[in-house]
């Protein structure tokens, strides 16, 4: 923990010790306040909010900013997804295959919407389109990341000075209505339609408390994280081989697909001689590992979140998040759910699309783990839902930006 110039900077330890007391904090209130469960919020965004407000709070009396050091929280990222991979049996794959092409053609035809409605919204207060590009899929389903990434070269190809502000205050508010979302379209639409699942699954993410309950060992914890470690070596490696290619992918991507790798090729042979079990796709340690990882990683992005540097920019921003709300919440309710077959999966794809419409995949992967835990869980969501945000979303960005800022 450093103090310089007015800043209190808390070190990687205690970021992530104040993320658990964040998530704690987050299910007491939504223990406490059943609105909150009610909708299936989760716990982390419960916490993370409260906290980034208190944060702000106590910028404003005292001129105190409090910054964390995120590394541990990126290694969190990575350890979920590779969760994700290592749950994912050839056999899901090929299930999830029409319904992930589907998936992913809504989601393309969507980020075109976005860009559109960013831009209109943008030219109605007389600003200019890259400033509504900022408002659209650069900085909302691209989230926080693309934002930065793609903020300079707005800011000096176009003349917009304050390009990374915008992009960041809307990645940051974007995250926020994503994780508020998610489950009251799912409750929405579960209602409704008196949907239920098929048939009863493990959790992906998290457990109940009857596996909890006795049933994980330390040695299922072990061997759960020796399979995690493994798959992140080899996806690491994965990653630096593509990276000499020249393809720029995130760590967690190749994590995740060296989970699938490894679990639908090596499985059992050999693994069983190391440590005597079985390779633990879907065991309740790897679902268990995965809802901590997820959930502590949630909490410390929001509340990390600095409030008070995006008050400037509130008017435009929120006419722009207003009106991409709507549209994602007319898209998921009319387009996503009737093409995903209108049952209870449909229903939690929709909380993860809610999720990725304005946010980012963490959150998506957030809401259907709340919305999971709640009325039962759905594996083909956690199979297509990663798939398409993790992976085709940075890519059809990457070339869908360029082309916007070039002819709108």
């Amino acid at each position: 923990m450093d103090w310089v110039n007015g800043i209190l900077r808390f070190d990687s330890f205690f970021a992530v010790t104040i993320g658990i007391l964040v998530l704690f904090v987050g299910r007491q209130l939504n223990n406490v306040f059943r609105p909150l469960k009610e909708f299936s919020i989760p716990e982390p965004v419960t916490g993370g909010i409260l906290f980034s407000v208190i944060i702000a709070i106590v910028y404003s009396v005292s001129d105190i900013a409090i910054e964390f050091d995120l590394v541990a929280r990126d290694v969190l990222l990575v350890y979920f997804f590779t969760t994700i991979g290592i749950n994912a049996s050839l056999k899901d794959l090929l299930k999830g295959g029409l319904p992930l092409v589907i998936l992913l053609a809504i989601t393309i035809a969507y980020m075109m919407v976005q860009n559109f409605t960013g831009i209109g919204v943008a030219k109605a207060f007389g600003l200019d389109s890259p400033v509504g590009m900022l408002g659209g899929s650069v900085s909302l389903i691209g989230g926080h990341g693309t934002a930065i990434a793609w903020a300079p070269r707005i800011s000096e190809g176009y003349g917009i000075s304050n390009a990374m502000e915008i992009g960041v205050a809307c990645a940051t508010f974007g995250l926020i209505l994503a994780s508020l979302m998610g489950g009251p379209i799912a409750k929405f639409l579960i209602t409704r339609h008196d949907l239920k699942p098929e048939k009863k699954e493990a959790l992906d993410v998290g457990v109940t408390d009857q596996e909890s309950n006795g049933h994980i060992t330390g040695f299922d914890f072990l061997d759960a994280i020796l399979s995690i470690h493994i798959c992140v070596i080899l996806g690491y490696l994965l990653n630096e081989a593509i990276a000499e290619m020249g393809l720029q992918l995130p760590l967690f991507v190749t994590c995740l697909f060296a989970g699938i790798v490894m679990t639908n090729i090596v499985h059992n042979i050999g693994f069983r001689r190391i440590t005597g079990t079985r390779w633990p796709a879907r065991k309740p340690a790897v679902a268990l590992i995965a809802d901590i990882a997820l959930g502590t990683f949630l909490a410390m992005s929001l509340m990390s979140m600095q409030l008070w540097t995006l008050i400037d920019l509130a008017g435009p921003i929120f006419a722009i998040l207003t009106a991409q709300f709507i549209v994602a919440v007319l898209i998921n309710i009319f387009v996503v759910f009737p093409a995903m077959g209108k049952n209870y999966d449909a229903a939690v794809i929709c909380s993860g699309f809610g999720g990725i419409s304005l946010g980012s995949t963490p959150t998506a992967m957030a809401n259907m783990s709340a919305v999971s835990q709640r009325y039962g869980n759905s594996h083909l969501a956690f199979i297509i839902v990663p798939l398409v945000c993790a992976f085709f979303i940075d890519l059809v960005n990457a070339l869908m930006i360029p082309y916007f800022l070039a002819n709108f």
